[in-house]
């Protein structure tokens, strides 16, 4: 019994051949940007240091606090914890109260 058609060997060689060579300059250079932007996605702005683009605001806050002087306004650091509230990190809380302080509508019957 063979092992296939021709068209799937050739497509096979193909693909194999397409491995070898790797990624074009185009992919390279998106790849680049796209490890650029998430590498550098929050940078405090008094020390520059870097955090990647997955990074939370707590860890953000633990920055602050810990690398910076007491005092020191988290929002100077990272315009991104300006609402941040340190005892509620989830922000449960504060959807709780905006849930609370929103009219009730009065059904109809």
């Amino acid at each position: 019994m063979g092992k296939g058609s021709n068209v799937q060997k050739a497509q096979a060689a193909r693909e194999r051949n397409q491995k070898k060579e790797g990624k074009s300059a185009a992919e390279r250079a998106a790849a680049r940007d796209k490890h650029q932007k998430d590498s550098a996605a929050y940078m405090c702005l008094m020390c520059r240091q870097t955090f990647m683009v997955n990074a939370k605001l707590p860890v953000l806050y633990l920055h602050v606090t810990s690398k910076h002087e007491p005092g020191t306004d988290p929002a100077k650091c990272f315009p991104e914890l300006k609402d941040f509230d340190p005892n509620d990190p989830k922000g449960t809380k504060k959807a709780a109260s905006a849930k609370s302080s929103a009219p009730k509508k009065s059904k109809k019957k």
